[in-house]
Formats: structure tokens, C-alpha cells, sequence
């Protein structure tokens, strides 16, 4: 397995194994035995996140808190995940929604990175006038974030469907496609819970076709899910042990 010869991955991945969160019977030595317990697909994950958690630059001068950012990715990610397990009829890979929410606002660090002034306006007028913020930068930088993480993750060459969820999950949301109405529902619940900050506080509304399908408002909707509490903890883990690696 690739991973097993990345030693800083390796390194991180036996790490939150072998913390209190997983708990399990004996330790965890190896990645073959990792996948042993948890599956192909949930180490894959884990990968990805940390691949993307040590991408992250520590400091932007757009003032973007890279950290809050983060938690807000990571139980998108897993909150979309948890959606489609329960709601998706027509066989889509959790995995598939998992990734997608991860990487949904990666744009949002590239802003931040590289038109820093820009982006930080665009955080004010969100902040000031109770504005998406997708709507703010296309306001002032002209683009937003969905178009820079869709060709951001383009040029990593992801599959063509997780590449048009990023790029679309602020619109023409389908019941249809599963990832991305799982996605834009999990981005909705992650802001209204006040898991974490992706810079853009508004909660859109659901569309009466989201809410038939997904049974109900967003508050119907976590009541459904039960405890997302695991969840929660999963992300805080993995955001704690990322920046505990990357001091």
C-alpha cells in the first residue's frame, strides 16, 4: 500500500489509532492491520485527511483561521457521510461523500494563500451584510471558491463526479446526485451547529425537493441522524493529532 511508504502518514495514522477515541484490544502496528480492522475505505480516508490537513498553510495574512476551518471540513465530511449511509438508495460510496466534504472550501485556502487582501474583503462583507460568502468573492475577486477547489482538485486528477460536486455545491442542488445533495445538506447542519467556521456563517435554506427527500428541515434532519456526537469527536480528533504533528 502507498501509504505504508509515507512514514510521516504512517506515523500520524498509527497515532489516532492507537488514541483514546479508538480504544482498541491491542495495538495497532502496521497499515495492513489498520485496514484489517477498519477497512480499505476508512484508512483511505484517514489518508486523504491528513494529506489535505498537512497541505494547510499554518498562517495567511487574510486572517483566515485555518484551524476553525478545518473542524468545519472534517464534519462536513463525515456529517455527509453519515447522510448518504442513511439516505442514499442507488449504491453511492459514503467514501465518495466523505471526500467531497473534506475538500468542498478548499478554495477558501487557496484565496487565503494567494489573494489575501481580496479574501479578507470578502470575509467583511460576508460578516457585514449576512451574505454567502461564495456571493462576496464572486462580488469582489470576480471567482469563488468552488471554481478554484473544482480546478484545484482537477489538476490532483479526482474522478470527474467528485470534481463537479466541489465545483457545484452552492447550486443547482439535485436529489439526484446524491454526493452533492449530501454534501450541501452536511454543509448546511455543520454551520447551524456551530461545528467549526469556514469563514461563511449563512445557513441556506433547503429547497422543498431537499426536504422531501431528506424527510424534513435541518432540525428533522439531525434529529434523524441521532447522536452525531462520535462524529464530532472523530474530527477533533483528527484536527488535534494533525496540528500536533505539524508544530
Amino acid at each position: 500500500m502507498v501509504i505504508e511508504k509515507d512514514p510521516v502518514m504512517t506515523m500520524k495514522l498509527l497515532r489516532i489509532l492507537n488514541s483514546a477515541y479508538y480504544s482498541f484490544p491491542k495495538q495497532i502496528t502496521s497499515v495492513n492491520q489498520s485496514v484489517a480492522y477498519l477497512g480499505l475505505n476508512t484508512v483511505k480516508n484517514m489518508a486523504l485527511s491528513f494529506a489535505a490537513m498537512g497541505s494547510l498553510p499554518k498562517r495567511n495574512a487574510a486572517g483566515f483561521d485555518v484551524q476553525r476551518y478545518l473542524m468545519h471540513s472534517l464534519t462536513t465530511a463525515s456529517l455527509a457521510r453519515a447522510l448518504c449511509q442513511q439516505y442514499s438508495h442507488e449504491g453511492t460510496d459514503p467514501a465518495d461523500c466523505y471526500i467531497a466534504g473534506l475538500l468542498h472550501d478548499f478554495g477558501k485556502v487557496v484565496f487565503a494563500q494567494f489573494l489575501p487582501e481580496e479574501f479578507k474583503a470578502a470575509l467583511k462583507v460576508t460578516k457585514e451584510q449576512s451574505i454567502s460568502l461564495h456571493v462576496a468573492e464572486k462580488q469582489i475577486i470576480g471567482s469563488d471558491h468552488t471554481v478554484v477547489g473544482g480546478m484545484l482538485v482537477e489538476k490532483w486528477q479526482f474522478p470527474t463526479h467528485l470534481i463537479d460536486n466541489i465545483r457545484s455545491h452552492h447550486s443547482d442542488i439535485s436529489t439526484d446526485n446524491t454526493v452533492q445533495s449530501c454534501l450541501f445538506v452536511a454543509n448546511q447542519i455543520s454551520k447551524y451547529l456551530g461545528l467549526g467556521n469556514g469563514g461563511n456563517p449563512i445557513v441556506e435554506k433547503l429547497s422543498p425537493s431537499l426536504i422531501r427527500h431528506f424527510g424534513g428541515e435541518l432540525e428533522d434532519i439531525i434529529a434523524n441522524l441521532g447522536d452525531i456526537s462520535n462524529l464530532v469527536r472523530e474530527a477533533q480528533v483528527f484536527a488535534q493529532i494533525s496540528q500536533e504533528a505539524n508544530v
